[in-house]
C-alpha cells in the first residue's frame, strides 16, 4: 500500500510497551483543500493501534476529546473504555472512515457501516456483560 494518511505503520523500532505496529486514524478533523483533497487537522483524533498480526491495542485520543471526559483515566484506552468512548463516537467514526472506504476496507476487510454496525452490536454486549458481572 503506498503512503495513507488514514494508515500509519511505524518505521521505526517502538519502545513501546504496547508493541504497536500501526496504528488506524478513526477520527480527526478535517479541511478540504479543494473538492479532491484532504487535509486532517490533529486538535482532535482518536486512533487505533494495532500490533504486526492486527490485533486492537487500543485506542489513543487527543487531549481535547480527554478533557471531555473526565470518566478516562488516560489518553490510552483499552477494554471496556475503549468500547465505551467507541460507543460514544460511533456515528462521528463510521462518517470520518466513510472518506477513505477503500483503505478501511483494504485493512479492516469490511466498509466502515458494515464494520462499525457489527461492531456497535458487539461493544454493546459487552457493556452490558460487564456490569452484569460487576460485584453489586
Amino acid at each position: 500500500m503506498e503512503h495513507s494518511t488514514f494508515i500509519h505503520v511505524n518505521q521505526l523500532k517502538t519502545f513501546s510497551p504496547r508493541n504497536e505496529h500501526c496504528k488506524v486514524v478513526l477520527l480527526a478533523d478535517i479541511k478540504l483543500n479543494d473538492q479532491t483533497s484532504i487535509e486532517l487537522l490533529f486538535t482532535r483524533y482518536i486512533y487505533l493501534h494495532l500490533n504486526i498480526d492486527g490485533h486492537v491495542l487500543g485506542v489513543s485520543i487527543s487531549q481535547s476529546i480527554f478533557e471531555e471526559h473526565p470518566e478516562f483515566s488516560s489518553q490510552f484506552l483499552n477494554d471496556l473504555e475503549m468500547m465505551q468512548l467507541l460507543l460514544m463516537y460511533v456515528d462521528d467514526i463510521t462518517n470520518f472512515c466513510q472518506l477513505f472506504a477503500a483503505e478501511f476496507e483494504y485493512v479492516l476487510g469490511y466498509h466502515p457501516t458494515v464494520y462499525f454496525e457489527a461492531a456497535e452490536q458487539y461493544w454493546e454486549k459487552q457493556m452490558i456483560e460487564a456490569q452484569s458481572n460487576a460485584p453489586q
